[in-house]
């Protein structure tokens, strides 16, 4: 893989992520490029979600670095901010001007529907994948009780969980 390779998906996916990228991201990196697996994919994003920062931009550092060292990494996360960055430059000039108005209001209350919706739907398609043991759906259930229901800090009901889920992946290896 080639770091043009890299940029070009990942601006693909910056420029066409409205609304979030995180259902677009897996639909590039598994099911177009074949960089990574369903598993593979899982992994890494579960990782960069527990990192400080935004989630794809650490997808995507993380990914390039993977195949193409730190520079990898650098030109996987240009492509994925150029075409976002330039856009909302233009985006925020016009809301400047027309905050006020309801009808612009009513259209983010609805864009924000739709992105609840867009990342309900990537939860479940990854969930479908989650090998069929007990012990880890009832830490997929823990965990989002924990984050949505408990609304505790993210990095709290990591560190609850993970030795947990630790300790369930080693108990399949063996």
């Amino acid at each position: 893989m080639r770091r043009l390779d890299l940029f070009l998906g990942f601006f693909k996916l910056g420029a066409l992520g409205f609304g979030g990228v995180g259902p677009l991201t897996r639909r590039i990196v598994v099911e177009e490029r074949r960089w990574l697996d369903e598993a593979e994919f899982a992994a890494l994003l579960g990782l960069c979600q527990a990192l400080p920062g935004a989630n794809t931009c650490n997808f995507a550092l993380m990914l390039g670095d993977r195949f193409c060292g730190p520079t990898g990494g650098l030109a996987a996360l240009a492509g994925l901010l150029t075409a976002p960055l330039a856009l909302l430059l233009g985006v925020a000039s016009l809301f400047a001007a027309f905050a006020h108005n309801s009808d612009v209001r009513a259209a983010l209350f609805g864009a924000a529907a739709a992105a609840a919706g867009l990342a309900l739907g990537t939860a479940l398609k990854m969930l479908k994948n989650l090998p069929r043991d007990a012990g880890m759906w009832g830490l997929a259930g823990a965990a989002f009780v924990a984050v949505a229901v408990a609304r505790l800090p993210l990095p709290l009901a990591l560190a609850a969980l993970a030795p947990a889920s630790w300790l369930l992946q080693g108990r399949g290896r063996s």
